[in-house]
């Protein structure tokens, strides 16, 4: 019998959550153009912060073997060197319950909202590293007891091409080749440090693709014995700039739903 890639659905924290990128709340790498309003933040998303419980339950209806979920580093640690242990405890009482739905648990460390200690240009800064490293250690070591997989970078791609190539994301630059290229080397590098971690290294998940809902490619990718997980953008859909396009979640009058785009399901 041939085996098939986990399927997960995402969980893209910055665009959920809400609390971001306003006064007194933690800022990230959008809250420079977020306050200049060149585009909108998530501002209050979908509240998932409160509600990830309720989301959770549905998503154990809907057949997935579990979620990817961000662990929001502005969050963690909004100031460089000060944690926020209560938020360490949020996340995994979310991590806790859905382990207890019978739902698999992969993190995703680092996401396109980086804390904006860091600076635009984090992933140019050799400096960086030993931050990431440790931010992965924190989160691991505590969350860690009920987690099955751990992901770097959330879309490391996405991160040196929007951010480097198409300036459609921090650091808001176009045709920057030679960035792009630094850029990719030092989360390659970032990312091999901590598939060689004692802490973090045997939770690494070695072989992941992402999909839209919308892309035809779920059948073929389920079907890749090669792969170790298929992640679906997005268990919701989110707000801000970082949002998916469409999610198998809705909410509506305050009420979470299973909604239109779960048809997609039907694929695997």
């Amino acid at each position: 019998m041939t085996n098939r890639p986990l399927l997960l659905a995402t969980l893209e924290g910055y665009a959920v959550e809400g609390g971001f990128d306003h006064p007194f709340q933690p800022a990230t790498c959008f809250s420079p153009t977020v306050a200049l309003g060149r585009h909108a933040g998530p501002g209050l998303a979908d509240g998932l912060w409160s509600d990830y419980e309720v989301v959770l339950d549905l998503a154990a209806q809907l057949g997935l073997d579990g979620v990817r979920l961000g662990v929001e580093w502005a969050r963690v640690e909004p100031h460089r060197g000060e944690v926020d242990v209560a938020a360490l405890d949020r996340y995994a009482g979310v991590v806790r319950h859905a382990r207890s739905q019978g739902l698999h648990v992969t993190l995703a460390l680092v996401d396109a909202a980086w804390p904006a200690w860091l600076g635009l240009e984090a992933w140019l800064l050799p400096w960086v590293v030993p931050h990431v490293l440790r931010h992965a250690q924190r989160v691991v070591e505590h969350l860690g007891a009920d987690v099955q997989g751990v992901i770097a970078f959330a879309r490391a791609n996405e991160l040196v091409e929007r951010g480097y190539l198409e300036a459609t994301m921090p650091p808001w630059r176009r045709g920057a080749l030679a960035d792009a290229r630094s850029a990719e080397a030092q989360i390659e590098q970032i990312t091999r440090l901590l598939v060689d971690d004692h802490v973090v290294g045997p939770l690494m998940v070695r072989h992941a693709m992402t999909l839209d809902l919308e892309s035809d490619a779920l059948r073929v990718a389920r079907a890749d014995a090669r792969l170790d997980e298929v992640h679906l953008r997005s268990l919701v859909k989110g707000a801000g700039p970082t949002s998916a396009a469409s999610g198998l979640l809705v909410k509506h009058h305050g009420q979470w739903a299973i909604g239109p785009a779960a048809a997609v399901l039907d694929a695997r």
